[in-house]
């Protein structure tokens, strides 16, 4: 079962781009696992340009299935003095797959310092805690050590999981928090009351702070549905690190076939 590291270092360079393969364990249904082909993304546009600043926010379409053979560009929209904004497309052989913006942004002295979003009462998963790798039928959930919390202060339509990818060595901080930020299933999945056909149409990721860290490689991730009718849901999501520290806030639009 290759990890990430090993899909990344196993790209070949082309003319305009990287050609790679989405292996059928990263699979989610007939597509790539979205966090997967996202930060394969990342990771192209990351080396599209050079001494690029941290990464700031990730706009990202999920617009067809991503299987089999894969090619990955990335391009240069704008680059101003603090800020760039780069464009990544992963298509295979169904056609574009996944369109993505990433906005990098250098820090920039401000008077203001504000922000909220405390982590959840939820320790971190223990050295004997006992964890779980998902849905056996979930190919790509095989790839992560999970623990969630079940109990009556979860939400009825709200997930929260530590996460943490099984091979995580060698990564680049902020594409390892791109595979794991959307390891989630749709929160209104819980609505439903089980599996039910579902795809990710959007998502947003804003990054807070410049280089994400943490503890042993688990991230504690929240995704709480505000929205579900006719199968169109909107959830809003949050990653904290073990110390508590919020890391990432995200937004997510997912279509639900039940």
């Amino acid at each position: 079962m290759p990890g990430l590291k090993a899909i990344i270092d196993a790209l070949e360079p082309i003319e305009d781009g990287s050609r790679g393969t989405i292996p059928d364990t990263w699979l989610q249904g007939r597509t790539s696992y979205g966090g997967l082909s996202a930060a394969l993304a990342l990771h192209a546009a990351q080396n599209s340009d050079e001494d690029l600043p941290p990464l700031r926010s990730a706009l990202v379409a999920f617009i067809g299935p991503l299987s089999g053979d894969i090619v990955i560009r990335a391009s240069r929209l704008r680059r101003g003095r603090n800020a760039a904004f780069v464009q990544a497309d992963v298509e295979s052989e169904a056609g574009l797959g996944l369109r993505a913006t990433f906005v990098f942004m250098s820090a920039v002295e401000s008077k203001v310092d504000y922000q909220v979003g405390k982590a959840p009462d939820y320790a971190p998963p223990g050295p004997d805690a006992t964890t779980f790798k998902g849905n056996s039928a979930v190919s790509f959930a095989q790839n992560f050590e999970l623990l969630d919390r079940r109990d009556e202060t979860v939400g009825p339509a709200e997930w929260l999981r530590w996460v943490r990818l099984n091979e995580r060595e060698g990564l680049d901080p902020m594409v390892e928090l791109m595979a794991v930020a959307d390891c989630l299933p749709p929160a209104a999945l819980k609505l439903v009351g089980g599996p039910a056909p579902c795809s990710s149409m959007t998502w947003q990721l804003n990054v807070l702070g410049s280089q994400p860290t943490t503890r042993d490689g688990w991230w504690l991730l929240r995704a709480d549905a505000a929205y579900a009718k006719g199968g169109s849901s909107s959830q809003e999501m949050r990653i904290w690190n073990t110390d508590g520290e919020p890391i990432a806030e995200q937004m997510q639009s997912v279509a639900i076939f039940a």
